[in-house]
């Protein structure tokens, strides 16, 4: 593990042009306004950069990411993933850029480069398709993503 830095990064992923695929840079974007985040907390548009991200993966001490994941659930069903948990989430993919994520994610545990705290706060999106616009249910979601990411902050501060 490289997290050789007292930054915690929460990297807000996803194509903002495709509908509920950008939720997660919605939560990022929304997180960015928020004057009470604790201190040594780097909030990220990772849009959809994939491997582009490893350098900052790497240099964090604890990762968040957020982003629109098919749960197989409800639209707008928010869940927290951690460890083995998200190897499912990360193998069926919502949208092309997941597959970004997917490697990042491999390729940063292979060279021993991903902090040993990662979290997904992952989404289930409505509608994925042409358009910048969130669905409701997504509109609904985002308190409990932000509400989500803040508790995963705060757990990465005390430990």
């Amino acid at each position: 593990m490289s997290g050789t830095s007292a930054e915690v990064l929460v990297l807000g992923i996803g194509n903002l042009l495709m509908g509920d695929d950008g939720i997660g840079v919605h939560v990022a974007r929304a997180l960015s306004r928020d004057p009470s985040l604790p201190a040594g907390v780097r909030i990220v548009d990772g849009g959809t950069l994939g491997l582009d991200l490893l350098p900052l993966v790497a240099d964090a001490s604890a990762l968040v990411v957020v982003d629109a994941v098919d749960l197989k659930a409800n639209p707008g069903t928010v869940r927290v993933l951690r460890g083995d948990e998200l190897h499912g989430p990360l193998g069926g993919h919502v949208s092309p850029h997941e597959v970004g994520l997917a490697d990042l994610i491999a390729v940063a545990r292979l060279t021993d480069s991903l902090p040993n705290r990662v979290t997904l706060v992952a989404i289930q999106p409505a509608i994925v398709a042409a358009g910048v616009e969130l669905s409701a249910a997504c509109l609904a979601a985002m308190a409990a993503a932000l509400g989500a990411v803040r508790s995963e902050l705060s757990a990465a501060a005390a430990a």
